[in-house]
């Protein structure tokens, strides 16, 4: 919908708000500021941010159930509660779900949401392509999650090596679920991947340099350039597996004179850069949360830009560590671990930089500084694991042990996930406009990290023991014996893994209590970036005005003068952020133009999965997915930029029962 805003003061003889009521016919642009309608058809980045981040959290805990079934069926020995089938179906779910499904998306959802304002825009730079994206993840996650009752889910590791992946070895439909539903998000990946981009380069309120961005804009940019190199490579892994599978190619077959190892290293090639998708929006999260309650500015701003970038581009190149079991050669081998050890420095960087900025600093010990601070230490942990696998002795006896499991959760739980909860206690307020129980905050945080520790700590011990990963049952007689026995240390990781979930619970039960919170301060935090220069949550506009940025932490500079000598800094509030509001909204732009919400973007990502299930199926289903994919490729061509400037809904009226601010057609 184009909104056109004149400010309250200008006059108007008769003003007549006009409703999307009246009838255009169907295809009539969804132009509902309330109700469902308002959600599904959006283009407004925020509402598609939450959108993104409630699906997210829902897949956390789908996965989270999966990961507790595979803890239950290994507490004892000779478990029964899961057969080898579905126990293979459960590791392979539960990892997808959690890679794909629940920390890729949660940190889109953070993104979506954060960078326009971040960078004092009012929208990304494609919004019907940022719906796209959204309702492509949420329909390929439901058509991933339908092979559950479609006669069965994907077995053969999230990895999904050939030829174990090939129909003689898993010959259900499983695989081909997994294949097509990557298929479909990897789309949305890279949709969003291109918005964002285009977004933090050509976007940007004036005065904002790229030195002068928020961390967490930066780190998401790197990770949006990570997709977009590394998901094509996927890409082209899975139409190869989709082939072989579906229509008779050879591409992994040994007995055809191919290689298997060729789906290692594309799938590697994407793999590893995977890693740093995953944690890097993470480390921006607490590169905004650290500075804020540390009370000072963060430390070495350049270098942790700089080492994010650095981490994006050696990333590519660390990926055969993987392989070291596979026979590659030595020149191989040394190069890539000469490769993997590089990269812990941009790493160290990071932590070095991290720390002193709580060095000196007025700590303030919220719950999202207590999980920003939970990353750090668990985060190093497992980064110190990871440099093992850089010397190739130590990495080919820990491959396909629970060490390398034990390795990966405390990069990706104790980096990604606890990551992403500081940003959801940071910027909750922001969005939602009421502030979460600290109690409750502090609960949720305790029990994640001492469950966390005891599910995944035991694991180096039972990895380095030779217990492999992937072993659905484990027997009393090769348990072993005194401190190093697999049945106590598989017991305790299954306590753990149960203190985990009610952890994750504790949220939940966070969320609800808080429910009915009086509505948060506009800057509860003191915070120090510019989307705080904003109403709490932002109106649909974000800002009244665009700002122009005049120097890093904008928005703290905006509210303390420097008063100090002599090369001191001592800074003096002169402004709080009410009164820097309320002074953006006297000096509004008189005409703000919003983009308008469109039909076409879920219709386009319904095809999709439409379309999959044809390939598994029915040649008829390919017909209808392609009919609905052309008409709506049509229709979103055919579409105007923007509803007419006489379409829209009335605006939210205040407590007064008067528009806030006058979003009318003259007449």
């Amino acid at each position: 919908m184009a909104i056109i805003e004149r400010p309250s003061s200008t006059p108007t003889t008769t003003t007549e708000y006009v409703t999307p009521s009246a009838s255009m016919g169907f295809l009539r642009r969804p132009v509902e500021t309330t109700g469902w309608k308002s959600w599904a058809f959006t283009v407004d980045h925020k509402k598609i941010g939450i959108m993104y981040g409630v699906v997210a959290m829902a897949f956390f805990f789908v996965g989270g159930l999966e990961a507790v079934l595979i803890r239950a069926q290994l507490a004892q020995a000779d478990g029964t509660i899961l057969s080898a089938d579905k126990y293979n179906q459960m590791f392979t779910m539960h990892a997808t779900t959690m890679i794909f499904l629940f920390v890729m998306p949660m940190a889109a959802a953070f993104a979506n949401y954060m960078i326009p304002l971040q960078i004092g825009a009012r929208d990304v730079a494609f919004p019907r392509l940022n719906a796209l994206s959204l309702w492509t993840f949420v329909f390929g996650g439901i058509f991933l999650n339908t092979s559950w009752v479609l006669g069965g889910a994907a077995d053969g590791g999230w990895f999904m090596y050939a030829p174990n992946s090939s129909v003689p070895f898993s010959p259900t439909n499983g695989v081909d679920f997994w294949v097509l539903g990557l298929l479909i998000t990897g789309i949305a990946s890279q949709v969003g991947a291109i918005n964002l981009i285009v977004t933090c380069l050509n976007m940007r309120a004036p005065g904002m340099t790229l030195m002068r961005m928020p961390i967490f804009t930066w780190m998401a940019m790197v990770v949006q350039f990570l997709l977009l190199f590394a998901i094509p490579v996927i890409t082209v892994a899975l139409f190869l597996l989709m082939f072989q599978r579906n229509f008779d190619a050879t591409f992994f077959s040994v007995e055809e004179g191919a290689d298997p190892l060729l789906w290692q290293h594309l799938f590697w090639i994407f793999g590893h850069p995977e890693v740093y998708i995953i944690v890097l929006p993470a480390f921006g999260v607490i590169s905004e949360v650290l500075p804020t309650f540390s009370r000072k500015p963060l430390f070495g701003y350049p270098f942790v830009v700089f080492s994010g970038a650095a981490i994006g581009f050696v990333g590519f190149g660390v990926w055969a560590h993987h392989m070291f079991a596979a026979g590659l050669g030595p020149i191989s081998v040394a190069v890539f671990s000469v490769a993997t050890m590089a990269i812990a420095v941009p790493t160290g960087v990071k932590i070095i930089n991290w720390t002193l900025t709580l060095w000196g600093g007025k700590l303030w010990f919220t719950t999202a500084m207590l999980f920003a601070i939970g990353l750090i230490v668990q985060f190093t942990i497992g980064g110190l694991s990871g440099v093992t696998h850089s010397i190739a002795p130590s990495d080919t006896q820990q491959t396909d042990t629970y060490y390398i499991v034990a390795h990966f959760h405390y990069v990706i739980f104790g980096g990604a996930v606890l990551g992403l909860f500081a940003g959801i206690y940071y910027w909750w307020p922001k969005i939602f406009g009421k502030m979460l129980n600290e109690n409750w905050g502090r609960a949720n945080f305790w029990f994640m990290i001492i469950g966390m520790n005891l599910t995944f700590g035991p694991m180096h011990i039972i990895g380095l023991q030779g217990q492999p990963r992937r072993m659905y049952v484990w027997t009393e007689n090769r348990a072993g014996e005194g401190f190093f026995n697999l049945g106590f240390w598989n017991l305790v990781s299954t306590i753990g893994t149960v203190i985990l979930a009610i952890g994750a619970l504790l949220f939940l039960v966070n969320v609800w209590v808080s429910r009915k919170n009086p509505p948060a301060p506009e800057d509860p935090w003191d915070a120090r970036s510019l989307e705080w220069l904003t109403t709490s949550p932002p109106k649909e506009h974000n800002f009244d005005r665009t700002p122009t940025v005049h120097a890093l932490d904008e928005f703290f500079h905006r509210k303390y003068e420097d008063v100090g000598e002599d090369g001191h800094h001592d800074f003096k509030k002169v402004a709080t952020a009410d009164e820097l509001i309320a002074e953006e909204a006297a000096n509004a732009d008189p005409h703000i133009h919003l983009p308008s919400p469109s039909y076409w973007p879920i219709v386009l990502a319904f095809s999709m999965p439409v379309l999959a299930y044809g390939i598994i199926y029915s040649t008829l289903l390919i017909i209808v997915g392609a009919a609905i994919a052309v008409l709506a490729l049509f229709g979103w061509a055919l579409e105007p930029p923007t509803a007419p400037d006489d379409e829209f809904d009335p605006p939210s009226p205040t407590d007064g029962g008067e528009p806030s601010k006058e979003l009318v057609a003259s007449v």
